[in-house]
């Protein structure tokens, strides 16, 4: 055994090892304004939080809007709000998530991480593309959460293998989320709730979802080669990436079970997927 796994084993010596592991899952999390919206989407996440098997005893979030040189964990036991964005509704800044952190989770993620160094941080917090999601899934926010960076001077099989070093997380009753979008393409979006997805996105998200169904994992890191429609779809992969980490930590025998399915504002896949 390293030295690193020990150190986990130590850290996580009180918290009680679950024989079956937490799903993990992928959630498309889309515009902001998701967060205070009444919509099919949001309606969809509630049902994904009474879904789940098990309570989670804490949440990792990999989110699309926090990216880092070097991976970062964050450690902070109250972690702020952060309203990343601008130009939105004054009620969308007003909202607070003010779920705990889970500081000896996140000590366990910076011990089981061996291929790269891991930085403790207690300057972040939730950014949206945490809170917008769990404020639908976990309204009481009673459930500690706590987040991983993207080392965005990284390629994506770098991300998908780092994933894969977490899975004894989901045996300690963490859920782990990516929360970013298949597609995601802001120089293309129409702001308009009926706004007809483009051809290409519907393509390029039909697409992954088949490579998902057959667990063509390979194909989905590789996404260069998969032609226009994921150059479309992925003009920047830092929604794209968040994926990726769902997808590392798969196990052979897990079906992926398909939760949403949506493009809104015509350029943005809504879709998401849990292990089952």
């Amino acid at each position: 055994m390293n030295m690193d796994l020990q150190g986990f084993h130590h850290i996580t010596s009180d918290l009680k090892t679950a024989e079956k592991a937490m799903p993990v899952m992928f959630i498309g999390h889309g515009n902001p304004m998701n967060g205070i919206s009444d919509n099919a989407f949001t309606h969809a996440l509630s049902q994904m939080g009474r879904q789940l098997p098990d309570r989670p005893r804490a949440i990792l979030v990999i989110s699309a809007h926090w990216l880092t040189k070097g991976t970062h964990v964050l450690v902070t036991p109250q972690p702020q709000t952060i309203h990343d964005f601008g130009g939105f509704p004054e009620a969308l800044y007003q909202v607070q998530y003010p779920a705990p952190g889970a500081p000896a989770f996140a000590h366990a993620t910076k011990a089981l991480i061996t291929s790269t160094r891991v930085v403790e941080d207690d300057q972040w917090g939730l950014d949206h593309g945490a809170w917008t999601v769990l404020k639908h899934m976990y309204p009481v926010a009673d459930i500690p959460v706590y987040q991983l960076s993207i080392d965005y001077h990284q390629p994506p099989e770098y991300h998908f293998k780092l994933a894969a070093e977490l899975q004894a997380l989901r045996h300690k009753g963490v859920l782990i989320m990516g929360s970013g979008n298949i597609v995601h393409n802001l120089r293309r979006i129409i702001f308009s709730d009926d706004a007809q997805p483009f051809d290409w996105a519907l393509s390029f998200d039909a697409l992954v979802k088949e490579k998902l169904e057959k667990k063509a994992f390979g194909d989905l890191v590789n996404y260069h080669t998969l032609g226009t429609a994921a150059e479309l779809s992925i003009p920047t992969n830092d929604h794209y990436l968040p994926m990726l980490y769902t997808l590392g930590l798969v196990k052979p025998n897990e079906e992926i079970q398909f939760t949403y399915e949506e493009i809104q504002n015509g350029s943005i896949s809504m879709r998401c997927f849990r292990t089952a």
